[in-house]
């Protein structure tokens, strides 16, 4: 099956929505519509931080990878922090979570990015064993302070 990288567009929305919806369901998430509905805005606004690419397959989409830009203190080059990678379960291991990381790396090299960058859950073992085999685990640990 050929997979398609692309920018995500407004009439992807249909689609997308119940792909969010099972990414937020894995990581026991829910999200009210209109709160879905500004994430989606804010991603196509190429006035944002954040944008999104999405894989096309099977006469329709199949996963997504949400990205957001940020400035660097040790450097003048952009990083690009991944901070939302989703495949249809169906189509894991067949390449999708690859294509869209490939995908940033070649956009990170033409736009003169330093850095692409992410986490996930320890207990992830299926998104690990694409990470491990493409990029380097770091030593660092997260803390987090929420604020209510």
């Amino acid at each position: 099956m050929t997979i398609g990288i692309r920018d995500a567009a407004p009439s992807d929305w249909a689609a997308w929505r119940p792909m969010w919806s099972g990414y937020c369901a894995f990581y026991g998430v829910t999200m009210p519509e209109a709160d879905a509905l500004g994430l989606w805005h804010r991603l196509l606004d190429t006035n944002h931080a954040a944008s999104a690419l999405v894989s096309t397959g099977q006469g329709g989409l199949v996963g997504f990878a949400h990205y957001v830009l940020r400035p660097h203190t040790f450097s003048d080059r952009m990083l690009c922090y991944l901070e939302d990678l989703w495949v249809d379960p169906a189509m894991r291991g067949g390449g999708v979570g690859r294509g869209l990381i490939d995908a940033l790396v070649v956009r990170g090299r033409e736009r003169g990015w330093r850095r692409i960058y992410w986490h996930t859950e320890t207990d992830n073992a299926t998104a690990r064993a694409l990470y491990d085999r493409i990029a380097r685990l770091t030593g660092y640990v997260r803390y987090d302070i929420e604020l209510p």
